[in-house]
């Protein structure tokens, strides 16, 4: 019977243990960022298809939607931080929360109507009316996007910190399980959207992710607030001054003062919390001044912080076209990759994106977390070396010889003609056709070859080593990624993790427009290896700087890779900042 009874109650405990991690906060919060990132990953996706499809095919309103976005954030990335810092974690959750997906609603509502009465809508007020549809869309979806990053800022940089407590292997477990997510909802979560669309239409399509996120939004709220019950941390949060002042008590050897003076210097607080009142009433001046001195203050405190060489390391892989978005894919047609070809290097990006979580939180227990930021970094670097080679390899279009410029002089100026060679016929050629494959069964052939001449198929030396660089790299620049958001997580003081995060957001959004300013500057395919190895090169800019930051961290124990790093970046005695690095 004992031994009968075991079994049993060993079953009862796993049971236990099993529903006991499904109700944890931590779980709830992996629910909660999974259903909302699933929803980005759809609505982003769709509005650009949407876009295109309501403008007649023309990438000009998608292309005006990714500069709103980007300057958005990029001036505003401070200012949500600001107000993320100065609210309760609760209320700035819900909010955004809210916001976000009730515009994502709003903007499938309109977009449908659009869809419906889009011929109607031409002939009104000579189209006007459509124009302004189009408009109110786009700064809809913007909204949406600014809430986004609120909400990404206060659950991924505030709350995952508080909830892991003081245990920094839960936290980087944490944080590799929700960058899983994050990779895992990129790949499905198009896929899902797209398949509505191509078989229903684009309009089933915005009505159901209205749907999707009107459902969304009521789970999501429902979790945050679980979370915030299981989590009691969560309702307190230190302010500016009282961070300040605690660090100035923490600095005092006597323990028994510390009580009385923490709340002598809060009454103390308080009562002259009362001034800024009186000086708001002097006049509107102030309130229009107040957003620019929030934008200027929070880059100059970024600039200040211990991990800024990191964080800036970090913005500068931004500036690349080695990753798959829209101009690699494009580039891959060019050079004849069918599109199930590029759909499968996809999932192995993603594969690889996975290992990378995986290999940051095992490197982190063997070697520490500054030293497997260094770790990915030189992994990351290595495989980027195979792009670097590509473009010397047979098969890439590079050449040189054709100026960056030909297409957008061309286009600006149509009156004068594209600079011409001689083709070996003795018939000028357009210099930006010859260097153009038409693709073709996985063929090129010159844009003006006569029939005589046999189609040869396209060397994919160039293309294979290519994309077999980007793929392999993924597995360092997640690890990298990760490794870079804990140290802001952990060293950034807690009244200060928003605005510092806003900008660190703004940052990357910084280098990530520049990187597409630097494309249209140079779009022909025969430019694409000098953006290849303008990419590696600032991506070995933002490692060289991390390198700085983890030898002014670690000095002469850097190599050391055998034990964790015993050296904190900043002093582990404030509040909300107890763990080193």
């Amino acid at each position: 019977m004992a031994r009968g009874a075991e079994p049993a109650g060993e079953r009862r405990r796993r049971c236990g243990s099993v529903l006991g991690y499904f109700t944890s906060a931590k779980f709830l919060l992996y629910l909660g960022h999974a259903l909302s990132t699933w929803g980005d990953r759809m609505w982003h996706f769709a509005v650009s298809v949407f876009l295109v499809e309501l403008y007649g095919n023309s990438l000009l309103l998608t292309a005006v939607y990714g500069l709103v976005v980007a300057g958005s954030v990029l001036l505003l990335g401070a200012i949500i931080g600001d107000w993320v810092d100065k609210n309760s974690r609760l209320k700035v959750a819900q909010t955004s929360l809210v916001v976000q997906n009730a515009s994502v609603i709003l903007c499938g509502i309109i977009l449908m109507i659009v869809f419906w009465f889009k011929t109607q809508l031409l002939t009104l007020y000579h189209g006007w009316l459509l124009t302004m549809c189009y408009i109110l869309v786009i700064t809809i979806a913007n909204i949406a996007n600014l809430a986004s990053t609120a909400t990404a800022i206060t659950i991924q940089r505030d709350w995952i910190v508080v909830v892991a407590g003081e245990d920094r292997s839960k936290l980087a477990d944490m944080n590799a399980t929700i960058r899983r997510i994050d990779q895992l909802t990129n790949i499905l979560a198009p896929m899902a959207v797209g398949q509505i669309m191509t078989f229903g239409s684009p309009m089933i399509g915005c009505g159901f992710i209205s749907g999707w996120n009107l459902m969304s939004m009521c789970v999501e709220y429902l979790l945050l607030w679980k979370v915030y019950q299981k989590t009691p941390t969560l309702a307190l949060k230190c302010s500016k001054v009282e961070e300040s002042e605690l660090k100035q008590l923490n600095a005092k050897k006597d323990n028994d003062m510390k009580p009385a003076e923490g709340v002598q210097l809060i009454v103390e607080k308080d009562v002259s919390g009362f001034e800024p009142q009186q000086e708001k009433e002097v006049g509107c001046a102030a309130r229009v001044a107040e957003p620019f001195i929030t934008f200027r203050d929070g880059w100059v405190a970024y600039y200040n912080q211990p991990v800024f060489l990191a964080g800036m390391g970090l913005a500068f892989l931004y500036m690349t076209v080695l990753g798959f978005d829209c101009i690699t894919t494009g580039y891959a047609y060019t050079q004849g990759l069918s599109g199930s070809v590029l759909s499968l290097l996809m999932g192995a990006s993603a594969v690889t994106g996975i290992m990378g979580t995986v290999a940051f939180t095992w490197l982190r227990r063997k070697c520490g977390l500054i030293r497997t930021g260094l770790i990915s970094g030189v992994a990351q670097f290595a495989c980027l070396i195979l792009c670097a080679i590509s473009v010397f390899m047979p098969g890439s279009p590079m050449d040189l010889t054709v100026s960056p410029f030909v297409d957008i002089s061309a286009r600006l100026f149509k009156s004068e003609p594209l600079p011409t060679i001689a083709s070996p016929g003795g018939e000028p050629e357009l210099a930006l056709a010859t260097g153009m494959p038409n693709v073709l069964n996985g063929s090129t052939t010159p844009a003006h070859s006569g029939p005589e001449m046999s189609p040869e198929p396209v060397p994919l030396i160039s293309v294979s080593l290519l994309f077999a660089g980007v793929i392999a790299a993924r597995v360092g620049l997640w690890s990298f990624d990760l490794t870079v958001t804990q140290l802001l997580q952990e060293n950034v003081v807690e009244s200060e993790r928003g605005i510092i995060n806003g900008v660190q957001n703004s940052m990357n959004y910084l280098l990530d427009l520049l990187h597409f300013i630097m494309v249209i500057l140079a779009p022909n395919p025969e430019a694409f290896g000098l953006l290849v190895l303008i990419s590696v090169s600032f991506v070995a800019m933002g490692h060289i700087m991390y390198f700085r930051f983890a030898q002014k961290s670690l000095g002469k124990q850097l190599f050391a890779c055998c034990t964790p790093d015993p050296k904190a970046v900043s002093d582990s005695s404030l509040p909300g900042n107890t763990s080193t690095v």
